[in-house]
């Protein structure tokens, strides 16, 4: 029997609430989703590309997510089929160990029979995830020997914000005349610090792919498609610091709101501080 993930299961659900019109298009955000799912933003991250991928959705040029009726209007019997209850995010299980022993400085190999064992899951589908982490850049294959873990290393971090800083703020500089205050707005609202220890944290890290991609340069993209993948990892496992995510959420309402009042000074100000001082966790890390 094919093991179920989490993905899939936020998937087919989201086809099928989407076809009895029960989501608004203010719920299309990885914070709210990820919210009404209460799950990391990782799983939806991906069912939403893969909805994105198959038609269901798109994005209109301020990069919001719309339904596409027509696609929708195939998938009727989705609405009527009862979803399954959800799945072990077996995703987020592995990932997060392999994290700590990326963490740690490890830089082992991982076999697939093995690993299959000890997550209770076929091969094929531990197969997946493996592939997945590794177009992420977590893993490497590598023949005959397995799957290689990459190791954390904070000089290649450092390496990565330098460059980061560099690209982030030229994508400013190329988005000013595009960016949409409507979105930029939805974003603050939804960078919310709770007023008590006991209620949960809001938090909308859509404002760097926004940037991105506004700044409409293939380079600029490319290059965090390519090499910021493993440190969005990265950087979703510090923001369950509290203290780091308020942190995280204090820094973006800065930057957004110096944005929609059209202070560029001071949004390139707290947007290199935010991307050079916002990993108090990761700097806590031995090399």
């Amino acid at each position: 029997m094919q093991i179920l993930t989490l993905t899939k299961y936020i998937k087919a659900d989201l086809i099928a609430r989407l076809s009895r019109d029960e989501l608004s298009p203010d719920a299309l955000t990885l914070a709210a989703l990820s919210d009404h799912y209460q799950v990391s933003v990782t799983p939806i991250y991906h069912a939403i590309n893969e909805l994105i991928e198959e038609g269901y959705l798109y994005r209109e040029k301020n990069r919001r997510l719309c339904v596409n009726q027509e696609k929708m209007s195939d998938a009727q019997t989705a609405a009527k089929s009862p979803q399954p209850a959800p799945p072990e995010d077996h995703f987020k299980r592995i990932t997060d160990d392999l994290l700590t022993l990326s963490l740690n400085g490890e830089s082992v190999f991982l076999r697939e029979m093995a690993s299959a064992k000890k997550y209770d899951i076929s091969r094929t589908s531990l197969r997946n995830i493996f592939n997945r982490l590794a177009g992420d850049g977590m893993l490497e294959h590598v023949p005959r020997r397995g799957w290689k873990l990459r190791s954390f290393n904070q000089h290649d971090l450092d390496a990565f914000i330098e460059v980061r800083v560099v690209l982030e703020l030229k994508a400013l500089d190329l988005a000013k005349e595009s960016l949409d205050k409507r979105v930029l707005q939805k974003i603050l609202d939804g960078n919310q610090v709770p007023e008590t220890d006991e209620e949960p944290l809001q938090i909308d890290n859509s404002l760097h792919e926004y940037l991105i991609k506004q700044s409409d340069n293939y380079y600029i993209i490319s290059f965090f498609d390519r090499h910021g993948r493993y440190f969005d990892l990265l950087f979703l496992w510090e923001s369950n610091d509290r203290d780091a995510a308020i942190q995280e959420i204090q820094q973006h309402q800065r930057i957004l709101s110096a944005l929609i009042n059209e202070d560029w000074t001071t949004a390139r100000e707290e947007l290199e501080l935010h991307l050079r001082s916002n990993h108090p966790v990761l700097s806590q890390l031995k090399r």
